[in-house]
C-alpha cells in the first residue's frame, strides 16, 4: 500500500493527550503502523552520562498511531490523503483542496 504521510509532513493530533497539536514527522514506521512526531507524545528518558554525551532526563518523542495523525493542507487544516495520476506519475493530494503535496 502507498504511504499517505511520509517523513517531513507536516500533520495534526485527531486523538489523545496531544489532540490538536502540530509537529512535522520525523520518523515513519510502516510495518507498525506508527510515526514519530516532533513535539508530540513526549516521555522522559534517563540517560546514563558518557565521555561524549550528558546524562540526566531527556525529554524523547515517542511513537504515535498513524490513524490519529492528519496531514495539513495548505490553509492549515486537516485533511485526508487522495493518490492521482498526473503525467504517468502517481501523486498525492489534499482532499480539501485538491492541491498536489
Amino acid at each position: 500500500m502507498a504511504a499517505k504521510l511520509k517523513k517531513g509532513d507536516k500533520v495534526v493530533v485527531l486523538a489523545g493527550k496531544d489532540k490538536g497539536k502540530q509537529g512535522e514527522i520525523a520518523q515513519v514506521m510502516p510495518s507498525a503502523g506508527k510515526a514519530v512526531v516532533e513535539g508530540v507524545n513526549m516521555a522522559i528518558r534517563h540517560q546514563k552520562q558518557s565521555q561524549s554525551a550528558q546524562g540526566g532526563r531527556l525529554p524523547k518523542a515517542m511513537p504515535v498511531d498513524l490513524s490519529n495523525l492528519a496531514l495539513l493542507d495548505s490553509n492549515g487544516k486537516a485533511t485526508r490523503v487522495g493518490f492521482r495520476d498526473e503525467k504517468g506519475t502517481k501523486v498525492r493530494f489534499a482532499k480539501t483542496t485538491g492541491e498536489a503535496i
